[in-house]
């Protein structure tokens, strides 16, 4: 397994991409601002320079590269593999009710024999990004793992991209299947965030619009623990997500961010389904637990992926609501996973509006909000 990556300041600098053409890559991974998908130079360019290799890529909140974060730029980084093979497929997501439908129409368009893992990208708006995740899921055999996320727009919600068989489109989802049984996949999911306030029982809900907790307009409770944050609704719920308990009370590792308020209703639009059966916890946190906890995925990730010769490259999904708590400090969590996983490791990745893969609790694959998710891919001789 060969990398290569490059790093693009804007459309003008394309002939920075001229060195694939030699190299011959059997996956492009890109990750970049609105600016670079929305015309079409980038994608042609790509295609011409590397006509055989799959493309698989999204607009970001912020890109990722060695031990850095970057905006307003795109990353590029090339793949070739040794003994894996690739497939990808697409579709159109139709509205946010066809989320479920569209995941199960990537697992069918993918061939089931070999396939060990999936790298999936969706749409950052207009999706139910848990009900992807369920109906790529279903349709896939058990025991191949999904990761990657949804794209974003540098916090607008308004128009995101993806690129992938069907170009740069903000309508279609991309998977990449991986094939064969010497590619080596290891995990690594972490959030760093504290509850403050006692768990509240979900009393009403519908999909991923949370109407009362423990009885009372859920909106109300929220701006109760808010205090003066909660002038600043919806943007400010970035910063103080819900922690998805069980009916038990019990924690699951997956974490609710709040997309969208309806004063009318006392309702609350989260970044992904909600348990019906269980409670919610109100979360916050500092940038020293946020870097912490994206260490903690890179040792996760560590301990099951023994060494392979050659190359490794770990694809790393952050939240935007860990960049905006950060801030200037940003780059920290990102330099914490790049010294865990070590210097023969290639490093990509963006920040999103939705982050996919296991969690520490649960063997399947959730969708997830304010956690860093870590993709480590090597082969292995």
């Amino acid at each position: 397994m060969q990398t290569t990556q490059i790093h693009l300041k804007s459309l003008t600098n394309l002939d920075q991409l001229n060195p694939l053409s030699a190299f011959a890559p059997d996956l492009i991974i890109v990750f970049g601002a609105v600016s670079f998908f929305d015309s079409p130079l980038l994608t042609e360019t790509l295609s011409k320079l590397a006509p055989e290799a799959a493309l698989l890529g999204c607009s970001t909140a912020g890109e990722i590269a060695v031990d850095r974060v970057y905006d307003n730029s795109c990353i590029v980084t090339a793949v070739k593999f040794a003994h894996t093979q690739l497939k990808a497929v697409t579709t159109e997501i139709l509205s946010m009710a066809d989320s479920y439908s569209a995941g199960q129409r990537l697992g069918s368009a993918l061939d089931h024999q070999n396939l060990a893992a999936v790298l999936l990208l969706g749409t950052g708006v207009e999706i139910n990004g848990s009900a992807l995740v369920s109906g790529l899921e279903q349709s896939l055999p058990r025991g191949v793992s999904i990761s990657g996320g949804l794209a974003a727009d540098a916090g607008a919600f308004k128009q995101t991209w993806t690129l992938g068989p069907a170009g740069a489109s903000d309508k279609h989802l991309v998977a990449i299947g991986l094939y064969g049984d010497k590619i080596q996949l290891s995990y690594g999911t972490f959030a760093g965030w504290e509850p403050f306030g006692p768990a509240r029982k979900v009393t009403r809900c519908d999909g991923n619009v949370l109407y009362e907790l423990d009885g009372t307009r859920a909106l109300d409770v929220y701006k109760r623990y808010l205090g003066d944050y909660a002038k600043d609704l919806p943007g400010s719920g970035l910063l103080f997500p819900f922690a998805m308990l069980n009916n038990e009370r019990e924690k699951q590792g997956i974490f609710r961010t709040i997309l969208a308020v309806n004063e009318d209703e006392g309702s609350l639009t989260l970044a992904g389904d909600i348990d019906p059966n269980g409670y919610l916890e109100l979360m916050h946190s500092s940038t020293e637990k946020l870097i912490n906890g994206a260490e903690t995925a890179a040792q996760t990730a560590k301990k099951t992926h023994a060494d392979a010769p050659g190359e490794s490259l770990a694809i790393l999904v952050s939240c935007i609501g860990r960049k905006l708590v950060m801030g200037d400090r940003i780059d920290e969590e990102v330099e914490a996973v790049a010294d865990t996983l070590g210097k023969n490791t290639t490093i990509t990745g963006y920040y999103s509006n939705g982050e996919i893969a296991g969690t520490e609790f649960l063997s399947e694959c959730r969708l997830h909000n304010q956690t860093m998710t870590i993709t480590w891919i090597s082969e292995n001789a």
